[in-house]
């Protein structure tokens, strides 16, 4: 049982993801940037967020919108300069606001100067996955990029091909060189020496390869996910997704330990169990996400019981949950008709649960995904596979700030347009209406914050029957009952009101659609 007078501050906390391109632009030039988060401090503390995690701020060519860092110790022109990142991580702490910095260390650009190096045969030769092209110039394996198509891309400076799980400009760090890993560490150094209150590690499950290149297994399962991407017809079990992969997590969490009070979790977006995603703090890294709740499309219980029973099998893991990143569609379109009691229901639901949560910029809004022509999309998932798969730009349009043709984000022309599905939801005008779902999610989290059972209890669930999810957090002797209605339609019955006669919020067994009750027993 966690000792709440001990317990991390990381365990149980609220941290809230900003895309950094698309939050607040301060000076018109239509990309998001620091000074404009420093701009919006304010309203993150006046939500009750307890950190902010900043999508990578590094300089990147942006073939995958930052995720390509072409150098680790700088910051990216469009966002500012060094001066404006420490203005704001000053600003922050000022506030109780701790800042978590997006660390790409499984690959890099193909800009970055240590795979310059290596493309030349110098010091760093070994320090990217290389091997030789099959006598008849194809791939030297079965390996698939998670882009589509084979992960190798050949390099006739070097006559051989080099590995990369993503785009072909982002070629795979060789975890298992030890100049090239004490190189990726020495990355979490720097900003730990500059202040920075921890990590969320890109794709940690994929820090190791086998050695021995082999092939990966054929995927039998005939789900209707396998047809999505090319990818999902083999197990990622050789190119990534190794059990000693945990090995260098704990590489990581002993490097982030050294720094008193600091935070690390990663992103497993494939096979958490065996690549040390459900790890315990002290073994593999602080905390992890996977990818079953930000998946998830059909509304109900199930997918909460299910994730949880999963994590049951782990039981000294602490889990981040989320059900919105910058690299799924929003919650509220995801679930269903992106009505504002839908939101309010998924951000109730998202709150009560065990383990720090993750909130994605403009889920406190309610905002539904963006409904994005094809010649209006940046991602490249999106231009692979349109129009199956419209990418993840509908998730990544500016934050809508206020009235205006671009929604109050810039005066300029913003990289990615304003959603006219937001113009009736800004921050603006939710501020002053009592009922919005802004002001719904600051009174959830202020209610979370004031509670050691919710931010830190164990999840006893209900026996309740479909569409209601019921569970209890409990801890030391503080119990909070927590029942949702997982469903459009009001439910009638005994089994609802069992589960309501404690809260006091409703008698009769009648329990309307969308509604959420979380009361102290």
């Amino acid at each position: 049982m966690t000792d709440q007078k001990t317990a991390p501050w990381w365990r149980g906390a609220s941290v809230y993801q900003i895309y950094v391109r698309s939050f607040c632009d301060s000076n018109g030039d239509g990309q998001g940037d620091l000074p404009g988060v420093l701009s919006k401090l304010d309203y993150l503390a006046d939500l009750g967020i307890d950190a902010i995690w900043l999508s990578p701020i590094h300089p990147s060519p942006n073939r995958d919108w930052g995720y390509d860092v072409a150098d680790y110790e700088a910051v990216h022109p469009d966002y500012g300069t060094m001066t404006d990142f420490e203005a704001l991580l000053a600003a922050a702490h000022a506030r109780g606001i701790r800042v978590i910095l997006d660390e790409v260390l499984a690959h890099t650009s193909d800009e970055h100067g240590w795979f310059r190096d290596s493309l030349t045969g110098g010091d760093r030769a070994d320090w990217y996955v290389w091997a030789d092209l099959k006598p008849d110039g194809t791939a030297p394996n079965n390996w698939l990029s998670a882009f589509g198509g084979p992960a190798w891309a050949y390099q006739p400076l070097r006559r051989k091909a080099y590995h990369h799980k993503f785009l072909r400009q982002q070629p795979k760090l060789n975890w298992r060189n030890p100049d090239a890993r004490a190189a990726a560490l020495n990355v979490l150094d720097h900003w730990l020496g500059k202040g920075v209150d921890g990590f969320r590690l890109d794709v940690a499950n994929a820090y190791l390869h086998d050695a021995a290149l082999t092939d990966n297994p054929v995927e039998t399962a005939t789900a209707g996910w396998r047809w999505s991407a090319a990818a999902n017809f083999q197990k990622h079990w050789n190119d990534s997704n190794l059990v000693e992969n945990i090995e260098a997590l704990a590489d990581v969490r002993r490097t982030v330990d050294r720094h008193a009070d600091r935070f690390v979790f990663g992103e497993f977006s494939e096979e958490a169990e065996r690549s040390g995603g459900f790890a315990a703090p002290d073994v593999g890294l602080h905390a992890g996400y996977s990818f079953p709740l930000l998946h998830a499309r059909k509304l109900g219980p199930d997918f909460i019981r299910r994730h949880f029973e999963l994590l049951a099998a782990h039981p000294d893991h602490w889990p981040c949950v989320s059900f919105c990143n910058h690299d799924v569609p929003r919650t509220a379109s995801r679930f269903g008709d992106a009505s504002p009691a839908l939101a309010r229901l998924l951000l109730a639901l998202l709150l009560a649960l065990k383990g720090t949560v993750l909130i994605y910029q403009g889920e406190e809004l309610g905002l539904p995904e963006a409904d994005l022509t094809r010649d209006q999309l940046r991602d490249p998932v999106g231009d692979l596979y349109w129009p199956a798969h419209r990418g993840r730009d509908g998730c990544r349009t500016p934050m809508p700030w206020g009235p205006g043709v671009n929604l109050g984000f810039s005066s300029g022309t913003p990289w990615l347009p304003a959603a006219p599905e937001h113009a009736g939801l800004t921050a603006a005008a939710q501020a002053v209406d009592g009922g919005s779902t802004l002001n719904f999610t600051r009174a959830l989290l202020k209610a979370r914050k004031a509670s050691p059972a919710l931010r830190l209890g164990e999840i006893d669930f209900l026996d309740l029957p479909a569409p209601l999810l019921g569970f209890d957090r409990v801890l030391d002797g503080e119990r909070v009952r927590c029942v949702f209605n997982m469903s459009g339609g009001t439910v009638a019955g005994e089994a609802a009101g069992e589960a309501l006669a404690q809260t006091g919020d409703i008698g009769g067994g009648l329990f309307g659609p969308h509604a959420a009750r979380i009361s102290l027993l």
